[in-house]
């Protein structure tokens, strides 16, 4: 049964979307360069120092869901269902992922702009980088822990980078040739599916 969020956290959500949809929006319509936090917050309706409750920087609008991502990845291994072998667990893993939470920024438009200004915001390039590998370190780890007779903490951080970086590249290929969201989604899986027929 899925639990009912109080009032107080979906109003926290609603402002969290509202910050993203605004900061889209701006980045989109005036460039990421020209668009300060002050702006956000007030294309949002609310204050900076709301903004800086929920991002600490305007790159972290754009990476909003990367936590979310991890979260719904780690569960998946972390909950592994008895007899469930190591490419099951990696393919449902990143399917939680994908479906979950790739499809918020999908629809938003917000995957394009941050595929977009990644080739050209250097801020944004450092802290992409900063993120993927905090999230593959702490994977690979989950991982390792979910198959310790089978895995190594080497290998297990292979198997991650290489379906991490599968799904990313082809989620930016995708995008930067301008498919939609079904064949972003769809791209991702078949990268997905390549990686796992790999894993023995």
């Amino acid at each position: 049964m899925v639990e009912k969020l109080g009032l107080r956290e979906r109003k926290k959500q609603r402002t969290r979307q509202a910050l993203i949809e605004a900061a889209v929006r701006l980045f989109q319509d005036r460039g990421y360069d020209q668009v300060t936090v002050a702006e956000i917050a007030d294309g949002a309706e609310v204050s900076p120092r709301t903004f800086f409750l929920h991002f600490q920087t305007k790159e972290d609008v754009l990476l909003a869901n990367t936590d979310v991502r991890v979260d719904l990845a780690l569960q998946a291994i972390t909950e592994r269902r008895p007899g469930e072998r190591l490419p099951e667990v990696l393919v449902r893993a990143m399917d939680q992922m994908i479906v979950n939470a790739w499809d918020r920024d999908l629809s938003s438009g917000l995957a394009a702009l941050r595929a977009r200004l990644a080739a050209s915001e250097p801020a944004l390039q450092a802290r992409l980088l900063q993120r993927y590998l905090t999230a593959q370190a702490v994977l690979a780890q989950a991982l390792q822990r979910a198959f310790p007779s089978r895995l190594d903490t080497v290998t297990a951080s292979a198997l991650v980078g290489a379906m991490v970086g599968a799904v990313s590249a082809s989620a930016l290929t995708a995008l930067q040739r301008g498919d939609g969201p079904d064949e972003v989604r769809n791209a991702m899986r078949q990268a997905t599916a390549l990686v796992a027929r790999s894993v023995t």
